[in-house]
């Protein structure tokens, strides 16, 4: 991070600190001085236009600004909670960024009132943010009033954004007991869950027992937390005069409702093969079912051992076998000490990528010396590489869906499993297969039973909050209906809802589905890279840094790909398919 500033109590920091404020704040003079959202429609002329100009450069800039600060910031709170002073400078930026949420609500409001068409006719940077403009002008049909808006900023603050952060403080920082060789140890949650991949079932089934405890003892909290968060995104979505929670989040994922049906319904159709892929995966382990602690449990025995070093040198290498620019990118990353790998007390659980500026990302994972942890930093380094392409951008084009931000990370994951089961014997084929089959039935499976359970709490929540209990009864239901009876039906994990942080964001709900969108388009891509590989190195690149510029329809078009048709689907969930026969052929010698 001192790439960014020294320290977070530098000179420099607090210099950068101050001088984000006052862009802001400059930003905020500007749009009075042009009473922005204070009159009604402008005629596009060439002080009108002059006057876009200005302000769209301007608030690209601030953007780019704050966000460096504001990921700065963030990396030192993800990897250690307990940090009070960057806790505190986040709390202090609360504020600059409230504002700065209210200035985009007021230029959204004011393009809502512009002739989009005649002004991209006439300008040459309105052409450039030509999609952002009309997706704008859609934004503007959904607001509130000004004040209201600011209200709802303002109050964010202390409502949903607090319930977000007391999650991700209260998870970072929950210590489990367990006996571990002999002694009761105080552990991390994210160590706890860790376990669920070790080789011995009976460390399993206690790490699971006291995983579902810690989550008892911490379920009342999270509980209000959840209601709470739920309920303000519910009469936020009403009150700008959205069908549903889900119609906004489609909005936000340009996609369309024909889209997402086309992937459940080929997801749903896909429960029987994963099913089989559970029941191959219980005959292995010596089981007649799997219970939700086997779910990642390693299968087969491999003498490979993944240390970090072996997977970055992994890594680098396989990238290099797509191209060049992907490897050095690779080898950067590391070099440069972008990652932050190990799990230790008060850093967050699972892994991400943030975007830090330009064509710098900063990687947090919680690695585990397996195939998985290499599979999984290749992941997040394919988020990098998005970002790398995304850096020719401004800031209003890189302001990617949730949907397509998956698209380089599935592809860069695909390429290093598909090399490593190159060269693998019977045995780390099993290895490597099984564990890509985990990622696929996480994000298939498992994802449409959140699915299932985030539509559950938004419909009963719209009558009343829900009770500890009730929670837990919805996210069981939903994982029975996905999972069926191929887990042991009195060992599955109620408490999934409190492990996922995704639920606790007023500003992404439903952050599920655009996982499985990435995963099966994703595969799709590489297929098509499978059948023509110079014909796809020659457009990925420029698909990767456009997917801020046009919807993923629009997009996938560029590849011949029909996103409304259950066809493209199946066809990536073929894929999978082929996946599970292989590893049952594997397993049966």
């Amino acid at each position: 991070m001192t790439a960014v500033y020294p320290s977070l109590e530098s000179a420099e920091f607090a210099e950068g600190f101050a001088n984000v404020v006052k862009e802001i704040n400059d930003l905020a003079q500007l749009l009075d001085t042009h009473h922005i959202g204070d009159k009604g429609p402008d005629v596009v002329d060439d002080s009108l236009i002059g006057i876009f100009e200005a302000l769209i450069d301007r608030y690209n800039a601030v953007i780019d600004n704050t966000r460096t600060l504001s990921t700065y910031i963030n990396c030192f709170i993800t990897t250690d909670s307990q940090d009070t002073v960057a806790q505190a400078r986040m709390s202090e930026l609360q504020r600059s960024l409230v504002l700065l949420s209210t200035l985009g609500t007021r230029m959204t409001a004011w393009i809502g009132t512009l002739d989009v068409d005649a002004l991209i006719a006439r300008s040459k940077l309105a052409s450039e943010h030509a999609y952002m403009l009309h997706k704008t002008k859609q934004q503007a049909e959904h607001l509130m009033s000004q004040d209201e808006e600011s209200l709802a900023a303002e109050l964010n603050v202390s409502s949903g954004r607090a319930w977000s952060k007391l999650h991700g403080d209260l998870t970072s920082q929950l210590l489990i007991s367990l006996e571990v060789d002999g002694r009761v140890q105080e552990l991390p949650m994210s160590v706890i869950r860790n376990l669920a991949y070790d080789t011995n079932r009976d460390v399993r089934r206690r790490a699971y027992e006291a995983e579902l405890a810690g989550w008892k003892r911490a379920a009342l909290p999270l509980a209000a937390s959840l209601n709470s968060i739920k309920n303000e995104v519910s009469v936020l979505a009403r009150r700008r005069r959205w069908e549903s929670p889900l119609a906004a989040s489609l909005f936000s994922s340009s996609i369309d409702q024909q889209t997402l049906d086309a992937m459940l319904t080929a997801a749903r159709a896909s429960f029987p093969d994963f099913r089989r892929y559970l029941q191959a995966k219980a005959r292995v382990l010596g089981l007649s079912r799997l219970a939700w602690y086997d779910l990642v449990a390693p299968v087969g025995s491999s003498e490979k051992v993944w240390e970090f070093e072996d997977a970055r040198n992994f890594i680098v290498e396989q990238f290099g076998s797509y191209s060049e620019k992907l490897s050095q990118f690779a080898a950067r990353a590391f070099c440069q000490r972008w990652i932050d790998a190990e799990p230790r007390p008060g850093k967050r659980d699972g892994a991400f990528c943030a975007s830090l500026r330009r064509d710098e990302s900063r990687i947090l994972s919680n690695f585990k010396p397996a195939f998985r942890g290499m599979s999984t930093l290749a992941h997040e380094l394919g988020h990098g590489y998005h970002n790398t392409n995304l850096a020719q951008r401004t800031a209003l084009q890189r302001s990617l869906p949730m949907t397509l931000a998956e698209t380089a990370s599935i592809f860069c994951e695909t390429i290093v499993s598909q090399a490593a089961l190159q060269r693998a014997d019977r045995q780390e084929q099993i290895v490597i297969l099984e564990e890509s089959l985990q990622n696929s039935c996480q994000i298939v499976v498992d994802i449409s039973s959140r699915f299932l359970f985030e539509q559950g709490v938004f419909a009963q929540r719209s009558k009343r909050e829900l009770s500890i209990e009730e929670l837990n009864e919805l996210m069981l239901n939903a994982q029975r209906e996905t999972y069926g009876d191929d887990l042991e039906q009195s060992l599955l994990h109620p408490y999934m809802w409190a492990v996922k942080g995704h639920y606790y964001s007023t500003g992404r709900s439903f952050y599920n589905y655009p996982y499985m969108f990435g995963l099966l388009f994703g595969l799709g891509l590489y297929a098509h890279y499978q059948r023509d590989p110079e014909s796809f190195k020659r457009g990925y690149d420029d698909l990767l840094s456009s997917t801020g510029m046009a919807d993923a329809a629009t997009l996938a078009a560029r590849f011949g790909i029909d996103l409304r048709s259950e066809a493209f689907w199946n066809a990536s969930l073929d894929i999978v398919r082929g996946d599970i026969e292989r590893f049952e052929q594997l397993i049966a010698g």
